[in-house]
C-alpha cells in the first residue's frame, strides 16, 4: 500500500496520534509521518491545511483524506485485511470492537484529569472518584479480555489488534500518574510498553523540546 502519510501531533502529549501511528509501526506498514506541533499560534492553520476537522491525526492516501483514529484504523483494515488488525473469532472481534468504542467516546474524566505525558512523571496527580471509577472500566475490560481471549498472547485478545492501539495511551496514563493495577492490568501495561514501537514512540517524545501547559498539571 503506497502513498501513505500520517499527519500526528506531539509524541509526548497526542494521545489520538499514538493510536494509529502505533498500529501501522506494529503491522509493518510504511508511511511518512508529518508531526505538527500542537497548541501552537500557528498550529491550528497548519492543521486545516491537512484535516477537515483542524485536529489529528489524519492520514492521506493519494487523494483520500481519512480523519480520527479509530476512522484511520477501520480504513487501514478494510485495505490491507490480511494483517488481522481485528481478532478473526466473531465474538472477540465484536468485543473488541465494542471496546474500542467505548474507549474511543468516553472515560472523559481519565482524559480531563490524567492527559498523556509520556515524559512526566506524577504519581497520585489527578485522582478523583469519577476517575477512579473510569480506571476501574478499563482495567475490568482488560481482565475479561485477557481472561476470555488472550491465550495466544499478552494482548488484549492474544495477538496484537486495532483495540491494543486504543487503549495504549491510557497505559502511558497509568505509567505517568503511577496508577495501582492489579497483576493482569499490569502485565498487559507492561505488554504493550515493551512493544518496539511503543519503545520508539517513547523515545522520540524524550527528544521533543515543546511543553504544552495545559498537560503539564
Amino acid at each position: 500500500m503506497n502513498n501513505l502519510t500520517l499527519i500526528i501531533g506531539n509524541k509526548n502529549y497526542s494521545s489520538w496520534s499514538l493510536r494509529p501511528w502505533l498500529a501501522m509501526k506494529q503491522f509493518g506498514v510504511e508511511f511518512d509521518e508529518v508531526r505538527l506541533p500542537l497548541y501552537t499560534p500557528e498550529s491550528r492553520a497548519k492543521l486545516k491545511e491537512y484535516s477537515p476537522s483542524g485536529k489529528v491525526p489524519v492520514l492521506l492516501h493519494d487523494t483520500l483524506t481519512v480523519w480520527d483514529s479509530l476512522a484511520i484504523c477501520e480504513y487501514l483494515a478494510e485495505q490491507l485485511p490480511t494483517l488481522h488488525w481485528w481478532p478473526q473469532d466473531r465474538t472477540a472481534r465484536a468485543i473488541a470492537r465494542s471496546i474500542s468504542a467505548e474507549m474511543h467516546s468516553g472515560f472523559q474524566s481519565l482524559r480531563q484529569n490524567m492527559p498523556m505525558n509520556c515524559r512526566a512523571r506524577l504519581p497520585g496527580k489527578g485522582m478523583t472518584l469519577e476517575v477512579q471509577q473510569d480506571i476501574d472500566r478499563i482495567t475490568e475490560i482488560w481482565r475479561k479480555c485477557r481472561q476470555n481471549f488472550g491465550a495466544s498472547g499478552t494482548m488484549l485478545f492474544g495477538e496484537f489488534a486495532i483495540a491494543d492501539a486504543i487503549f495504549a495511551p491510557v497505559v502511558m496514563r497509568f505509567i505517568t500518574y503511577d496508577v495501582s493495577l492489579d497483576s493482569v492490568s499490569r502485565d498487559y501495561a507492561e505488554a504493550i510498553l515493551a512493544l518496539p514501537a511503543m519503545q520508539e514512540w517513547l523515545k522520540a517524545a524524550e527528544n521533543e523540546v515543546e511543553i504544552i501547559p495545559n498537560f503539564e498539571l
